[in-house]
């Protein structure tokens, strides 16, 4: 199921903002278009996944998926703004190539009822792996075929419009296997639990889940000014890349970005989950920063595949960490209440990045001085709040000043 939607992420994310341009809207009609589609993925998330582990977590996938259906729908069959906003804002689409909607929540809390702490942290970037390899070959795929269709004469709204009702098709078949999943992803809660006191799924662990959503918050909201959607439209303006050459560079930098996880695991087991978030990702950002400084396409794609590379080592040993610092009883909630955080933050840069993409400073390219810029702080300000707080049950060594 992780692999077809984010194969069907990956390659809507390369010809969305194309699409939406051929259609007729405007840099900032596109902007507010794919911020709001974030923006709604966060509120259908937030509902979903904090009544998962009650309406049952086979269902709540299953209503995603019919999320992802509507959307291929509605995007495929008009161009009208209004309309588009509408689907936006209630269907699940992904501009960025990253995950959205209830899916990433219920499934981490369904793998983390099963592996033990010491566990966690590798099959987590195993699951990245499969997320990140299936984001790459939907890219590829979606250029290949965009560019083919090109070549015969197609249209360009007609070439980009195939992709979109492929995505609506995996949405169709993440629904039937969802519902093919056994009872044993259900959560196990023990009828005394009914009696505790929750607040958006959540009991104890409040302060740190704020504390980490304010956190993930910021860094996907310097993460917005870069979706994949908007480094492609970036690609195209300042370099004229072709589709096909568009789908190579992302097959590209979401494969690295997937075997960096199983990298990330190792250092996570020697030096900590924290350590290794921010280790990882401080000079990630700085090669992010520099990606609009090279003189030559072939240098900004090195410096972009560099920067990915190592940029999500964070994603499984934040996610890991998440699951350690909440109670069991928890997990779907904290992992929904944060993954919106992150969804919601996105859609804000995102929202401000369409337009600048299209301006001439630093020949479109200030999103990523933006981006790498916001990121930098959001490390600094993880490091500051969470270094003394290891996640022992993930199997992490203790770090001085505990």
């Amino acid at each position: 199921m992780r692999g077809l939607r984010l194969a069907g992420y990956g390659g809507l994310a390369v010809v969305i903002a194309l699409y939406l341009a051929e259609v007729g809207l405007r840099p900032g009609e596109i902007g507010l278009l794919l911020g709001l589609t974030l923006a709604g993925d966060a509120v259908v998330s937030l509902l979903l996944t904090t009544h998962a582990d009650r309406i049952g977590r086979r269902a709540t996938l299953v209503i995603g998926a019919a999320l992802m259906v509507l959307g291929g729908i509605v995007f495929a069959a008009t161009g009208e703004f209004v309309a588009l906003l509408a689907a936006a804002i209630v269907a699940v689409l992904s501009p960025s190539g990253n995950e959205v909607g209830p899916f990433l929540a219920v499934e981490q809390a369904a793998l983390s009822q099963v592996v033990s702490g010491r566990r966690r942290t590798n099959a987590f970037a195993w699951y990245q792996l499969v997320g990140a390899l299936a984001t790459a070959v939907g890219s590829l795929v979606a250029g290949v075929v965009v560019q083919a269709r090109l070549d015969l004469g197609v249209a360009p709204v007609d070439a980009y419009r195939t992709v979109i009702v492929g995505y609506a098709v995996i949405g169709l078949a993440i629904g039937g296997l969802a519902m093919l999943l056994s009872r044993a992803v259900e959560p196990d809660v023990p009828a005394a639990d009914a009696s505790v006191r929750r607040t958006l799924g959540i009991h104890r662990s409040g302060r740190v889940v704020a504390e980490l959503s304010s956190l993930f918050a910021l860094d996907a909201f310097g993460g917005g000014f870069v979706v994949q959607s908007i480094v492609a439209v970036w690609f195209s303006l300042r370099w004229d890349v072709e589709p096909a050459v568009l789908g190579a560079i992302f097959f590209g930098a979401n494969a690295l970005a997937g075997l960096s996880g199983l990298v990330a695991a190792r250092l996570a087991a020697r030096f900590g989950l924290i350590r290794t978030m921010v280790g990882t990702h401080l000079p990630s950002n700085v090669l992010l920063i520099l990606v609009p400084f090279m003189p030559t396409l072939e240098l900004s794609i090195a410096v972009l595949l560099a920067r990915f590379a190592i940029s999500q080592m964070d994603v499984p040993t934040r996610q890991s960490y998440t699951m350690a610092v909440v109670d069991p009883d928890e997990r779907s909630a904290a992992a929904g209440i944060t993954g919106i955080a992150r969804t919601a933050g996105a859609a804000a840069g995102t929202a401000l990045a369409a337009p600048l993409v299209a301006a001439s400073v630093l020949g479109g390219g200030l999103p990523f001085v933006i981006a790498g810029s916001v990121k930098i702080v959001y490390d600094l300000a993880l490091w500051r709040r969470f270094r003394s707080r290891p996640a022992i049950d993930a199997g992490e060594p203790a770090q001085s000043g505990r």
